[in-house]
């Protein structure tokens, strides 16, 4: 079996507004949503236990008691081997500071991952050592729009494909955080380009904007930005994993994907 890095995943909420899928179920965070009956934090810590048995696996969340009653989340914390970790107003501050409580290699995921698979991980990890200082999991537009026609309406076009991500991160080093900002902005560069400016420079939105260049080529560039290797790890053949709850529209397509496992 593949050597466990250190696992984090990411539940917290990003403001003090209630996230609207959170609301329509009732619950005071996303991650509480029950997809097939199943919140989908406890959807992913099974996932993640599954992909290294008896690892600790670190949450970060802003208040820990939230996950209070949660059957998963408890047997975990029996097992002595849930930690929680303060989560930070934004995601890149809560990646920081998590990681100097679980220290490195990390392999971080989202609490709304729910099509994620073990052996997903488990090839994030491998695809890590020797050392890497980061690495970015993405799924092709083909196999996601096979899986479901809309699992995802935005993709970043490159010259060899259009691809999503997959919300599944590693993270070699303290030297590697500086990958993280580019997460400063929020992310979402497919849905709002502009961000791309202020994470990336002028220079990469313009050869973004060609697609004249590959994704790994892209990634060159990016990585000379910040001084960090950072590389893909396209799941050919595995759309699913590209398509995480982020909405109503997300929530019915995981719902339609895990009815057919």
């Amino acid at each position: 079996m593949t050597k466990a890095p250190k696992l984090l995943v990411l539940a917290g909420r990003r403001n003090a507004t209630l996230d609207p899928l959170a609301e329509k179920f009732g619950v005071s965070h996303k991650c509480l949503v029950p997809v097939r009956g199943e919140a989908m934090i406890a959807r992913v810590l099974n996932i993640v236990d599954a992909a290294f048995p008896g690892e600790p696996i670190f949450v970060s969340i802003e208040d820990f008691s939230i996950l209070d009653g949660e059957p998963t989340a408890a047997r975990l914390v029996r097992e002595g081997r849930l930690k929680p970790v303060p989560a930070q107003e934004h995601i890149v501050d809560s990646v920081v500071s998590a990681s100097a409580v679980t220290g490195f290699p990390l392999l971080i995921t989202t609490a709304d991952n729910v099509l994620m698979t073990p052996q997903s991980l488990r090839r994030m990890a491998e695809e890590g050592r020797p050392p890497v200082d980061a690495l970015i999991a993405m799924a092709r537009k083909g196999d996601i729009r096979a899986t479901h026609p809309q699992g995802q309406n935005r993709f970043y076009e490159f010259k060899d494909d259009g691809f999503s991500n997959c919300n599944m991160f590693w993270i070699g080093s303290e030297r590697a955080l500086r990958a993280t900002e580019a997460f400063r902005e929020g992310g979402q560069f497919a849905k709002k380009p502009e961000r791309i400016v202020k994470a990336f420079g002028i220079l990469n939105l313009l050869r973004f904007r060609l697609g004249r260049h590959t994704l790994a080529q892209m990634l060159g560039f990016i990585s000379g930005r910040f001084g960090v290797e950072v590389r893909a790890v396209v799941f050919d053949g595995e759309g699913r994993l590209a398509i995480d709850v982020d909405n109503e529209r997300t929530h019915g397509v995981a719902e339609e994907v895990l009815a057919r496992a």
